[in-house]
């Protein structure tokens, strides 16, 4: 578990949002999987909800604005103490910038982009708002990694965008890797196998801690989500991979690692 009240370093997954059709039937599913309580942030914020666990913040909820015409997402977004000069190198990096560098009422500043296949990702310079408060605990934010269909353009990009290493898994097929940033693994990157159908596009994935796995996914299906991939082990716990009642993709992972002190 990691509690954190300061801002993240540059490159690292700091936050998660949803934007929904239906914002009620996604605090009555994530409600009653995760045990989260909901915090309106009133009619000035669209009544965006801010996601909670013991009083901590986890995650975001909200409407999807009218004009929105892609699929909704669980959006990760990559921490960032200057997002218009990380804007600028999206754009330079052959990437694009679905919403431009805008203030939010919590004084953050925050944008959306694509990389060059189209995995889309968000960018948070810390406010009142850092992001996730808790991580790394159950209901909360475990793990993001970006899934590609052109895993060496990826790994150019992210590199040139925020300074990443890769630590590349030799001899994994399809290939997989994890994100560096000054000596520290802050999300992975994996490429889509052939079998993965053609409509599935490059996409960040978002994981969350549970205690059990298997539990989570049969809940997840008595609230009308799905099962996508059924419960498996890892080398970092039991995984599995379901969408909610709206259609939305994400992961769940068992958390097994030690408590960490307050960052």
């Amino acid at each position: 578990m990691i509690v954190r009240d300061t801002p993240y370093p540059d490159g690292m997954p700091c936050w998660v949002d949803l934007r929904v059709p239906d914002p009620r039937m996604a605090m009555d599913f994530y409600g009653a999987l995760f045990g989260w309580a909901f915090a309106d942030q009133g009619d000035e914020t669209g009544n965006y909800l801010l996601c909670l666990v013991n009083g901590r913040i986890v995650a975001g909820l909200g409407g999807s604005p009218p004009d929105q015409q892609a699929p909704p997402v669980w959006t990760t977004y990559l921490a960032t103490s200057n997002v218009d000069a990380t804007a600028e190198r999206v754009r330079n990096a052959g990437g694009r910038l679905l919403t431009e560098p805008t203030d939010t009422l919590w004084g953050s500043r925050m944008a959306i982009a694509a990389d060059p296949a189209g995995a889309v990702f968000g960018l948070w310079q810390a406010g009142r708002v850092i992001g996730a408060q808790l991580t790394q605990a159950p209901s909360a934010l475990m793990w993001n990694e970006c899934l590609t269909r052109d895993f060496s353009a990826a790994e150019e990009f992210y590199g040139h965008v925020f300074g990443y290493a890769i630590g590349r898994q030799e001899d994994q097929e399809p290939a997989y890797g994890t994100f560096v940033s000054d000596g520290r693994i802050v999300g992975g990157l994996g490429e889509l196998s052939p079998e993965v159908p053609a409509d599935v596009p490059s996409h960040w994935m978002t994981y969350f801690g549970v205690v059990d796995t298997d539990a989570v996914a049969a809940r997840a299906i008595e609230l009308d989500g799905t099962v996508i991939a059924p419960p498996k082990d890892s080398p970092y716990g039991r995984v599995s991979a379901l969408s909610d009642n709206q259609g939305v993709a994400f992961s769940v992972i068992t958390v097994t690692a030690e408590p960490e002190p307050e960052a």
